[in-house]
């Protein structure tokens, strides 16, 4: 036993100056949030066509006639078998509450660059019902600088300037907003920046050991029974 052992009474005199503390930090997102909604709006001047299995879209009929749109930019890249384990296990998170934002005016599809049938055959083995296109043939992965090649380098990652040539795939989300038939870019986040919307975190993080995050632990669901606990 390596954790400090204590009373009752200590116990609800620490978790009491821990709330205070967590209150804080409920405001503080509430202040975040408004920031975030007060950020500029800047018209996306580029036609993106995307496969799906529908056929060809384009970036505004992914709203499907709401007014919101958020990505996942989901880590699949054309060479690779699966996706990224993270990604996944981010995208487990909002399969089935997507469903709710699309009843709040907010449509949720992934895309990745890899070919819409790789991502039909995986979205099938992992049980998502979400949107998920393939931007194969786009600069779409490039311009919002979750993806690089030899061809596309990556340069900056996270808002930050990247060391050397950049190739692969990073993971991220973007949101965006269609007004008077303009798509707009309002949001991206990047790195830790989606440690908020990974929905396995929050309960990590009250847990009693944490995310334990030492080793790189995650898994795609249908590895679960091939892996220990």
């Amino acid at each position: 036993m390596t954790h400090r052992i204590g009373t009752r009474d200590e116990w609800r005199t620490a978790r009491a100056a821990l709330l205070g503390r967590e209150k804080q930090l409920t405001r503080l997102n509430d202040e975040l949030a408004q920031e975030r909604q007060a950020l500029p709006w800047v018209p996306v001047e580029k036609e993106y066509v995307f496969d799906s299995p529908d056929g060809p879209v384009t970036l505004a009929e992914l709203f499907g006639g709401r007014s919101q749109l958020i990505v996942q930019h989901l880590m699949f890249g054309p060479d690779d078998e699966r996706a990224c384990a993270s990604c996944s296990s981010i995208a487990d998170g909002v399969n089935g509450p997507h469903e709710h934002l699309e009843h709040h005016d907010v449509a949720f599809v992934a895309i990745s660059r890899a070919p819409l049938e790789k991502l039909e055959e995986y979205k099938a083995k992992q049980g998502w019902s979400f949107r998920w296109v393939s931007s194969h043939d786009t600069g779409f992965n490039f311009d919002f600088g979750v993806s690089g090649t030899d061809e596309h380098p990556n340069r900056e990652y996270n808002l930050a300037p990247v060391t050397g040539v950049q190739t692969g795939e990073w993971p991220g989300m973007s949101a965006f907003a269609l007004e008077d038939g303009v798509v707009h870019h309002v949001y991206s986040a990047h790195s830790r920046g989606i440690d908020a919307i990974w929905g396995v975190y929050p309960w990590l993080d009250r847990s009693a050991k944490g995310r334990r995050d030492e080793t790189y632990w995650h898994r795609r669901r249908h590895e679960f029974a091939e892996v220990p606990a």
